[in-house]
């Protein structure tokens, strides 16, 4: 599958805008991807409240989980479903505000400089082949578009925030991911 990047849109992507983001600060470019996990309510999967948090149309009372993020305003530039469906929400040449309070390699504000990616899951539960396939197709896809973004450079969301973070966590296998990344998956273009 050939995949297209255009202003930073990824064609095969689902595109569902969010107005959670803002414009790289002057001469920044993504060199860090960040790997992180959501779930709406924690450990459910399907629906549409993780589309719904990053575009600002949550109905807070639909769960009473939803209290505790009340107001979040937040979003990411790609999720990964568990069945490998992948939507897109911020362009990659923007920011989009999904590390909060961060630090990699000394710098400060991870979302100036860096692509996230949600997985949909738990630090807990194995996240799905599909996710770990189209996890790889997107990587791969976005080191060859972005030359400023390194394989050294692919981190969880838990290594720019610890303490603060524990996702995509243990149930992530970080061993499988880099592996795969050394083999493109066949019929794979950019």
């Amino acid at each position: 599958m050939d995949y297209t990047l255009d202003n930073g849109w990824l064609k095969q992507a689902e595109w569902v805008p969010s107005p959670n983001y803002g414009p790289r600060p002057p001469g920044s470019e993504p060199e860090l991807l960040v790997v992180h996990n959501i779930s709406l309510p924690p450990g459910r999967y399907g629906g549409p409240f993780i589309e719904q948090l990053f575009t600002n149309c949550l109905d807070w009372s639909a769960h009473p989980y939803f209290e505790e993020i009340r107001g979040m305003e937040v979003s990411s530039h790609f999720l990964i479903r568990r069945c490998g469906a992948l939507s897109q929400f911020v362009s990659c040449d923007d920011r989009a505000w999904h590390a909060g309070a961060s630090t990699f390699c000394g710098r400060d504000n991870c979302n100036d400089f860096s692509i996230g990616i949600e997985l949909e899951g738990t630090d807990e539960e194995p996240y799905s082949d599909a996710q770990y396939a189209e996890l790889t197709r997107l990587t791969l896809a976005l080191l060859a578009h972005y030359p400023t973004l390194q394989r050294e450079a692919i981190v969880g969301h838990s290594d720019i925030a610890p303490g603060r973070k524990t996702d995509p966590g243990p149930a992530f296998d970080w061993a499988r991911y880099r592996s795969a990344l050394q083999q493109p998956p066949r019929g794979f273009h950019v």
